[in-house]
């Protein structure tokens, strides 16, 4: 990309980006969830969710932007730690619909992923035009892309949900979606960790924050 491609740096980018993502994954969250329970899909809801907790993480992100690079550090920690209950969540609701049955619709999964797809890879674009992120925004951008994937994943089993009639698809991809979040908690925790000890100029073991 071309300098003229890029943001800058200065915090009026940088928030307005982030509300923009923010009001975005609101919208999302809100068609997620509502596609869900009409659907009786557990992806969709693990992506309503997903995409719940995202929007919070941006709202704290952007109190963070104005803040001590440790307070941004403490925020981006408590964004793995919120990904990290996410996915527990996730698991415990595939878990119960396993055992107890439903009938997912496969239509409303791939409508509703397809929409979400779209506006995810517009959040990422917007996200990735950015250099030089702090330790949020490089989190910002781990959510979008987590959830661009996680939208392909509902897509294929949205097909294979109307092809076979069976639910297995969608509880798959729900634990999919939980374990990306999963491994993107620990990135972001990793992430926390590392810029911590950039700061001191330390290395890990050498000194506590």
């Amino acid at each position: 990309m071309s300098g003229d491609d890029n943001f800058n740096l200065d915090t009026s980018d940088k928030r307005r980006t982030l509300w923009i993502v923010l009001w975005l994954n609101v919208a999302i969250a809100v068609g997620f969830f509502v596609m869900g329970y009409f659907g009786d899909s557990n992806a969709l809801l693990a992506n309503g969710l997903d995409n719940s907790s995202d929007a919070l993480v941006y709202a704290l992100s952007l109190l963070a932007l104005s803040r001590p690079r440790s307070w941004k550090r403490g925020a981006a920690r408590f964004s793995g730690v919120m990904l990290l209950i996410f996915a527990g969540g996730v698991i415990a609701d595939a878990v119960r619909r396993f055992v107890e049955g439903s009938e997912p619709g496969g239509i409303l999964m791939i409508a509703m992923a397809a929409v979400a797809g779209i506006v995810n890879l517009y959040c990422l674009r917007l996200l990735q035009k950015m250099q030089d992120k702090d330790v949020n925004m490089r989190a910002a951008t781990t959510f979008s892309f987590n959830d661009f994937i996680s939208n392909g994943g509902i897509i294929i089993a949205g097909v294979i949900v109307m092809i076979t009639g069976a639910n297995w698809p969608d509880l798959v991809v729900g634990v999919a979606v939980a374990g990306i979040a999963l491994y993107g908690g620990i990135d972001i925790l990793r992430d926390a960790h590392s810029d911590k000890h950039d700061e001191a100029g330390t290395v890990h073991g050498e000194t506590r924050e």
